[in-house]
């Protein structure tokens, strides 16, 4: 529970692509942030769209008010979504509008990239913040790489002020938001409580999944993307005696290229002749997750374009109290209080080498010490990505543009 409150509540409007019901991290961290300004004391609306109809959830009091629609069926993040937030605001009538930005959840197109811009030409408009959950380029035509930079630069240049959420994006975003306007740092935190079912065995749940004593039971946590490196962690599973399992814990891909990729995953196993060593949850409740999680062994997170502080999964991993295994960041982190400690708070492979993986989980299997060295030193670095330090920052920015 929050020990301090806002000096000031706000009206705060977050937008965000992805909300639960529908699976996401950005749609996780955006529940978790709105929940935790309002227990700050701000009132806190999210913009998303849910069952084809934009949708209006009032987070500071969810059983009182349920989530309301506009009326713009069927709904989209194109340009009538212009429409529908501006009815969203007038409904609401927030002091800062929020945008959770990642690339591909708007279905690459420019709408939500021109939005601030758009509203700076309305006389009252709340202010706008964007938080860039990742950097990519949006494919918009073929061959229209200059374009897709403006669009992203025009996104963060015409709000009034950019977050990036691990240290590596921030010299990318500067380049993106010019001298006026530079981007503020503020983590995010555990997409998911260490919180299971209420009278929660682990030993009852690891007996659900089949695994007994003699078993290593290694989790995967996430949505199924070529990002994730699920190919590497498929083939390092087949270096290893069939005592080693493996759980992936996530609903289906969304996207038609990670249902391409999650349909070549499946194939993967099948010639690898691992099915029945590989075990999937599908999409399922925090609660779950948190059960999942609590009864596995080891965290196998080998991202294909290496670890960072944006990756909810890698800290809600450590977080649960697992050893972590995953792959070195790409290129030399900026200095930060928070680091990756290779034996320290995980082990660290390199993104793509599946006997370098293998040889790691066989590390941690037979290594007690050193798996209860990375347990500590984990939650230790979890606790530094709290989510009333998140929504305290956050705090501290929100007011310093409401003043201007």
């Amino acid at each position: 529970m929050m020990s301090t409150r806002a000096t000031t509540p706000l009206r705060v409007a977050l937008i965000s692509a992805e909300y639960p019901p529908r699976p996401g991290g950005v749609g996780d961290y955006t529940q978790q942030l709105g929940r935790a300004l309002a227990a700050r004391g701000h009132t806190v609306f999210v913009f998303t769209i849910h069952e084809s109809r934009f949708t209006i959830y009032h987070v500071s009091s969810p059983s009182l008010d349920p989530p309301s629609t506009v009326d713009l069926r069927p709904a989209g993040w194109g340009w009538r979504s212009w429409r529908a937030v501006r009815t969203a605001l007038a409904a609401t009538r927030p002091d800062l509008l929020h945008i959770e930005y990642q690339t591909g959840a708007c279905g690459m197109h420019p709408a939500i990239n021109l939005l601030p811009w758009r509203l700076r030409q309305s006389q009252h408009r709340p202010r706008v913040v964007v938080t860039a959950h990742d950097l990519l380029l949006p494919y918009l035509l073929p061959k229209a790489g200059a374009l897709r930079r403006w669009v992203t630069r025009r996104l963060l240049r015409a709000a009034d002020a950019v977050i990036v959420t691990n240290a590596a994006d921030i010299a990318a975003a500067a380049g993106y938001c010019g001298p006026a306007s530079q981007p503020v740092l503020i983590p995010i935190g555990s997409n998911i409580a260490v919180a299971p079912p209420p009278e929660y065995a682990r030993e009852a749940w690891r007996t659900r999944l089949g695994a007994d004593s003699a078993t290593t039971l290694v989790a995967y946590f996430g949505l199924i993307s070529r990002t994730k490196g699920l190919e590497t962690l498929i083939d390092a599973l087949g270096r290893l005696p069939s005592t080693v399992r493996l759980l992936l814990i996530g609903g289906a891909a969304t996207t038609a290229e990670d249902r391409a990729y999650a349909a070549a995953i499946e194939r993967q196993i099948a010639e690898r002749g691992l099915g029945t060593r590989v075990q999937r949850t599908g999409h399922c409740a925090p609660a779950e997750v948190s059960a999942y999680l609590l009864a596995a062994d080891i965290a196998a997170l080998p991202f294909s374009d290496g670890a960072s502080f944006r990756r909810g999964s890698l800290l809600a991993a450590l977080a649960h109290g697992l050893p972590v295994i995953t792959t070195a960041p790409a290129g030399a982190l900026p200095s930060a209080p928070a680091r990756l400690g290779d034996g320290a708070n995980m082990l660290l492979v390199p993104a793509g080498d599946a006997p370098s993986l293998a040889q790691a989980i066989g590390r941690l299997q037979r290594d007690p010490q050193l798996c209860e060295r990375l347990r500590q030193g984990g939650q230790a670095l979890a606790r530094q990505f709290s989510w009333e330090a998140i929504a305290e920052q956050h705090d501290v920015l929100y007011h310093q543009l409401a003043r201007r």
